[in-house]
């Protein structure tokens, strides 16, 4: 495909991306005048006209102008042009996912024979390029390992009734797309839509209570049930056909690499409500959901596999199996398959109702059920094989064959769910239970050195801790009760349904080792005669603070030099799961010293691992904001070392993020295509991961600029004795915990210490509020520091950016919070600071250094504006500026009549409700919000 052809195809598809967002603010527009009449539309109009043209050129006079336009609105037009603004995000929203799946298809349409970058068929072409063989491409796959986790942090700020609806609207835009409708057909089209549009419009985007954890756990399993179960079988197949393509003198099949986990009812760090009988209920809700799936699949398959007898010969092992179900398997008359000449069909029946008996606790043990997913697949391998014995090649491998990748990837239990839990739980715990059992007064007063020397011996110790006779206090039984479950659960769902049980705030090694003494107390740790250990669950650490990070080399090492802890990690072949978070890390030493904090822990840990010959998995605590470590799934797989990458990578998916990626098969295809794309370069990078005198060098000069930006970082943050009261006025913290978008509390104490404010709200205001602080802030002090005004260092900076991953990400996740915040807009915001002095002298520190940041980042990329080199976000902001804008301050306007009402100890409900909207306004319009 020439130049000049790319360059046209792109300038159609733009335009058709124009096209929609024209099309569907229209449609709002109609919506517009016929709920509020012409005044309502000419208003929004004049507000959006204005907000553009101040955007285009600043103006003192129209900026007093357009401030005065929206403090002269009254409260019920207020209201409406906050929807009307918000609405329009969301409209926009679509058609830019719409969008990035009608740019594939173009490009796959119109490329001819050139593959696709970021797609799986240019990684298996450089495979091949690079002169790997089969088996060496085998050994890279067998090693592949790649988890999404997804999680219910608070951050989804829209009901899951408007995400339906955007289903609706994004399916019938693309239908515009299709060149066969006919004029009347786009009329009914345009109907449809507007009454979608309305619907959206008489629908309240704001919820009237808190999700409960279980409403959560819906809200998981939609993404599964809507996308995850057809696409990612597709991802698999695409992959085995780009290696038939280039090896095709191997039969190829891809080992499991791409799975999905959940944390969504088991994570119970810092929220009560997630109880072991929630745990439980939400493992029988995920089965429910896999087996409902494998039915509706085979409903379908008997309307496609109508083989008859009288034309073909099934295999006798088929003969076999469906006499065997017959002895065994009572089935309804209604569901009976009566035309014997159709032995499909008949064995598919009975097939059904043994997956329909799984959910009959009367059924267990019995041999008309299934007892495992691995029953399932035997029994769709004995189909695939009688099929392929008559010469139904194609229909095997297109239908029996996906429907086994589906059972193989979501079992009987649709995703491994991994339980969380704080440290400090398990430790009073267990200083309970060894007090009763006069073992040691005061465990938690113990040193280090002896909670793990007692922890070792205990865990070496056959006997049991606990006794029936004991009364425990409540969360000393919730956390005995939490590992029966998880027993209970491996024998139930069988042991990939929870695998990994991660501590949070793991300061020590003895936070790991009581997890397994409770483990063992269950048996889901259990050590032999021979010294031999099974243990079929995991210890799994979170070091999340800079503190951690700098510990936590040392706490493996400790741990690995424990010959118990050691044969349990043999027992789980010789590998250890290791997570580390960016949240608090960021929230803790700022963007730049937590990512470099981070890389440094990796490689330090590796070692460690290395040393002890263990495989180490790194488990990503990424959101989906700039200030936790957000950025395409893609690029945070190539962001890592890759020696570091060996034991694989999980990755966790919160949130905004969850919805932007995953509601619409096409983006979710799309994302894993790149995601899998990626872990293939990742690991043949990894295949001569010799670090160059050059890196080492870099390193170097990375470690001084995070030394650096932490001082000044911490300097605000931390050591300003007015910047936490600056940060809880300035930004809509108080009111965005009045947000019901999550079961868990926005603190992990009652409390109003910063340390306890969790880092999800703390980067959500800063969003709100356009700071985009913790994505930037010290960066440029720190660069600064090095660059110090010298073209020569400038040269090295450059240098750096062009040819170390590292850096490149970090600037580029920089630029784009850059991109991003408005300290215009977040002057405003500082306004409502009661203490004026302080505001002055904070605002003044934070504006200095975003001119600094910004400066630094433009010599560094050799850009005129930021963002140049990304011209598609960079318009996409641009654009969507002029209509956040109004939200902005509009929401001002209202916290500060909010907050001097309830300064009075009054309140208003309405206005609340307004100052919620704007905050799902503008999470709309920035994405990424959390």
């Amino acid at each position: 495909m020439t130049e000049t052809m790319v360059t046209a195809s792109k300038s159609q598809s733009n335009n058709l991306l124009r096209r929609d967002v024209r099309f569907l603010g229209n449609i709002l527009g109609e919506v517009l005048v016929h709920q509020g009449g012409t005044e309502l539309l000419d208003i929004v109009e004049k507000i959006r006209e204005t907000s553009k043209s101040l955007r285009a050129e600043f103006l003192p006079e129209l900026y007093a102008e357009f401030k005065t336009m929206i403090q002269e609105l009254d409260s019920d037009n207020r209201h409406q042009v906050i929807r009307a603004f918000a609405i329009y995000f969301q409209l926009v929203n679509i058609a830019e996912q719409n969008h990035r799946i009608r740019r594939k298809r173009d490009y796959e349409r119109s490329a001819g024979n050139a593959v696709q970058p970021g797609s799986i068929e240019k990684a298996v072409q450089d495979l091949k390029e690079r002169g790997l063989s089969h088996t060496e491409v085998e050994e890279i796959l067998d090693d592949l390992s790649l988890e999404l986790v997804m999680t219910a942090h608070p951050t989804e700020a829209m009901r899951r009734v408007i995400l339906d609806i955007h289903k609706r609207i994004s399916e019938d835009v693309m239908s515009l797309d299709n060149p066969t409708l006919t004029l009347r057909e786009r009329e009914q089209l345009r109907e449809k839509l507007l009454n979608e549009v309305i619907t959206l419009w008489q629908t309240d985007e704001l919820r009237d209570r808190k999700p409960t954890v279980l409403d959560e756990v819906r809200n998981g399993m939609y993404y599964f049930h809507e996308t995850l179960f057809h696409v990612l079988p597709d991802v698999y197949q695409e992959l085995e056909r780009c290696l038939n393509k280039f090896y095709p003198d191997h039969d190829w099949h891809v080992p499991t690499y791409l799975r999905f986990g959940s944390w969504i009812g088991g994570d119970r760090d810092g929220n009560p409500s997630v109880t072991s009988d929630v745990t439980w209920q939400t493992l029988l809700m995920q089965r429910k959901l896999a087996l409902r799936e494998y039915q509706r699949i085979m409903i379908e398959l008997m309307g496609h596999l109508s083989f008859s007898t009288n034309i073909i010969h099934v295999s006798d092992e088929l003969v076999q199996s469906i006499e065997q179900d017959r002895n065994s398997v009572t089935l309804k008359k209604v569901d009976i398959w009566r035309n014997e000449k159709e032995p499909y069909r008949i064995k598919l029946a009975y097939m059904i109702a043994k997956l329909n008996n799984v959910l009959d606790e009367n059924k267990l043990g019995q041999p008309d059920r299934y007892h495992s997913a691995q029953d399932l697949i035997d029994e769709l391998m004995i189909i695939d094989r009688s099929l392929r014995h008559h010469f139904a090649d194609y229909v095997a491998d297109t239908t029996i064959r996906k429907m086994i990748r589906q059972v193989e990837l979501f079992g009987f239990h649709t995703a491994a769910l991994d339980v969380r839990q704080h440290s400090k739980e398990h430790e009073n715990a267990m200083s309970e239970i060894l007090a009763k059992m006069n073992i040691v007064e005061d465990y938690a007063r113990l040193t280090e050195d002896g909670k793990i020397d007692l922890l070792a011996r205990l865990l070496d110790d056959p006997r049991p801790l606990t006794s029936p006779y004991h009364q425990y206090t409540e969360g000393t039984k919730e956390c005995l009760d939490v590992f029966r479950t998880i027993k209970r659960a491996q024998n139930e769902f069988g042991n990939g349904c929870i695998t990994s049980y991660l501590i949070s705030m793991t300061q020590g090694a003895s936070d790991l080792l009581e997890v397994m003494v409770f483990a063992k107390e269950v048996g889901l740790f259990t050590k032999g005669h021979n010294g031999d250990v099974v243990s079929t669950l995991q210890a799994v650490p979170l070091f999340e603070t800079i503190d951690d990070l700098h510990a936590a080399s040392d706490i493996m090492q400790k741990l690995f030099n424990l010959p118990v802890y050691r044969a349990s990690v043999k027992g789980r072949n010789e590998l250890h799961e290791i997570m580390l978070g960016y949240s608090d890390s960021n929230k803790d030493g700022g963007v730049v010293t937590a990512n470099w904090e981070l890389r440094v822990a990796m490689n330090a840990i590796t070692a460690v691992g290395n040393e002890h010959g263990v495989k180490l998995k790194f488990f990503h605590g990424r959101g989906g904001a700039l200030g936790r470590g957000g950025m395409p799934l893609n690029r945070s797989i190539l962001a890592q070392p890759p020696h570091t990458i060996g034991g694989g990578i999980k990755i966790t998916e919160q949130g905004e993020v969850i919805s932007s990626r995953y509601s619409l098969q096409g983006i979710a295809y799309r994302s894993l295509e790149q995601a899998t794309s990626a872990l293939i370069t990742a690991a043949l990078n990894g295949l001569e991961p010799q670090e160059s005198a050059s890196e080492r060098h870099w390193d170097s000069i990375i470690k001084e600029i995070s030394e650096v930006s932490l001082t000044k970082y911490q300097d605000l943050i931390f050591r300003d004795p007015d910047f936490f009261t600056f940060f809880k006025e300035s930004t809509p913290l108080p009111e965005v915990g009045e947000l019901n978008i999550g079961s868990r509390p926005s603190k992990r104490k009652n409390s109003d210490k910063f340390e306890d404010l969790r880092a999800i709200p703390w980067v959500f205001a800063w969003t709100q509020s356009r700071y985009l602080l913790p994505a930037w802030y010290a960066a440029g002090t720190g660069l600064q520091s090095y660059y110090q005004d010298k073209e020569e260092n400038l040269v090295v900076l450059k240098e750096m950016y062009a040819s170390f991953p590292f850096f490149r990400t970090l600037i580029d996740t920089v630029q784009m919070a850059v991109a991003k915040a408005d300290l215009v807009i977040a002057k405003e915001y500082s306004a409502m600071t009661s203490n004026k002095e302080a505001r002055d002298r904070i605002y003044g520190q934070i504006e200095a250094e975003f001119k600094l940041t910004k400066e630094l980042i433009l010599k560094i990329t050799g850009e005129a504006e930021i963002l140049d080199d990304v011209p598609v976000i960079q318009e996409s902001i641009r654009l969507r500026n002029p209509y956040v804008d109004p939200l902005s301050y509009m929401q001002v306007q209202l916290l500060s009549e909010l907050r001097d009402m309830r300064e009075r100890g009054e309140d208003d409900t309405e206005l609340l409700r307004e100052v919620l909207l704007t905050i799902n306004g503008i999470a709309a319009g920035l994405r990424n919000t959390g």
